[in-house]
C-alpha cells in the first residue's frame, strides 16, 4: 500500500502543469543591438536582406535597431521596420523621431514575443541638435506572468556630453517609474565606457560587458559606443556577450548578449 501511495504522489507531480522547480527555472533571453545605418553598408549598397541575415545569425528574442527609415526617399520609400519584421518573422515597433524626405527616421524594436505596450518618448534636445528618442515597450515573457521592460535608444553624437547626460537622466526616470519590472536598455549611446554618460546610466543599469568591446568604426573597431544593459543586477546573469564579426552591412558592428533572467524573484 505504501508503494502504491508513493507511486500516485509521483504521478500527480509529473502531471502537474507547473511544478515548483519549473516555475523557478531562469529564462534565457537573446538580445541584439544594431545601428543599421538605414540599411546602407560600407560598400554603399542598400540591402535590408543583408541586415536581416545579420540579425537572424544569432537567433535573437529581442532586437534594438537604430537609424531606421520608414518610407524615406533615400532608402527607396520602403517601410524598413515592416520589411525587417517580415524578413525576420518578428513583431515590430517603430519610434519616429525626425520627419525626413517624405517619411520618418528613428529607432525600432523587433521581438519574438508579444509586445503588450509601446510608447516613443522624445529625448531632451539641446542647442538645436538632431532630435533623439527612446522607445519603451513591455514584452510578454514566456513561462512567466511578468513582463519585460525594454528601452531602445540612440543618443546625441556631438562631443559635448550635455544632451547625452540629460537623456541618461530621462532614461533613468523611465526605469524608476517601473520598479517592479526586469528591464533592458539597448542602443547606440555615442559614449565610451569611461564617459560620464555611462557612469550616470550605470547608477541604475549594469552593462552586459564589464570590459570594453569595440563596436565602431565597423572595419577596424577601436571604441565601444553600442551597449546592452540590464536592471536590477540581482535579477540577471550574463551568459554570453560578443560583438558580431560582420563588417560590411552597416557602419557599426552589432552587439549581442545572452542574459538569464530569474523569473521567480521579486
Amino acid at each position: 500500500m505504501k508503494q502504491l501511495i508513493e507511486y500516485l504522489v509521483l504521478a500527480a507531480m509529473a502531471l502537474s502543469p507547473v511544478s515548483a522547480s519549473y516555475a523557478s527555472e531562469p529564462l534565457r533571453l537573446r538580445v541584439l543591438s544594431y545601428n543599421i545605418h538605414h540599411g546602407a553598408g560600407v560598400d554603399s549598397k542598400l540591402d535590408l536582406q543583408r541586415i536581416a541575415n545579420v540579425i537572424l545569425s544569432v537567433k535573437p528574442d529581442v532586437v534594438a535597431l537604430q537609424e531606421v527609415d520608414k518610407n524615406v526617399k533615400r532608402s527607396g520609400d520602403v517601410d524598413q521596420p515592416a520589411e525587417l519584421a517580415r524578413l525576420t518573422d518578428m513583431n515590430v515597433v517603430f519610434g519616429a523621431n525626425i520627419d525626413l524626405q517624405g517619411g520618418h527616421y528613428g529607432n525600432a524594436i523587433l521581438s519574438r514575443f508579444p509586445i503588450a505596450r509601446n510608447e516613443n518618448h522624445m529625448l531632451p534636445n539641446l542647442d538645436g541638435g538632431e532630435q533623439r528618442g527612446v522607445i519603451e515597450v513591455e514584452i510578454s515573457l514566456p513561462q512567466s506572468n511578468q513582463s519585460l521592460l525594454l528601452l531602445a535608444t540612440h543618443l546625441d553624437h556631438r562631443p559635448d556630453e550635455s544632451e547625452r547626460l540629460a537623456s541618461a537622466a530621462f532614461i533613468n526616470k523611465r526605469l524608476a517609474a517601473k520598479p517592479q519590472l526586469p528591464a533592458l536598455l539597448a542602443g547606440d549611446m555615442n559614449a565610451r565606457p569611461d564617459s560620464e554618460t555611462l557612469r550616470r546610466l550605470q547608477a541604475m543599469w549594469t552593462s552586459a560587458n564589464q570590459t570594453p568591446m569595440a563596436t565602431y568604426p565597423v572595419t577596424q573597431p577601436t571604441i565601444q559606443i553600442d551597449y546592452i544593459l540590464h536592471s536590477p543586477a540581482k535579477r540577471w546573469k550574463v551568459i554570453e556577450v560578443k560583438v558580431l564579426d560582420e563588417a560590411v552591412a552597416s557602419d557599426h558592428r552589432a552587439i549581442f548578449a545572452v542574459l538569464e533572467l530569474q523569473t521567480d524573484l521579486e
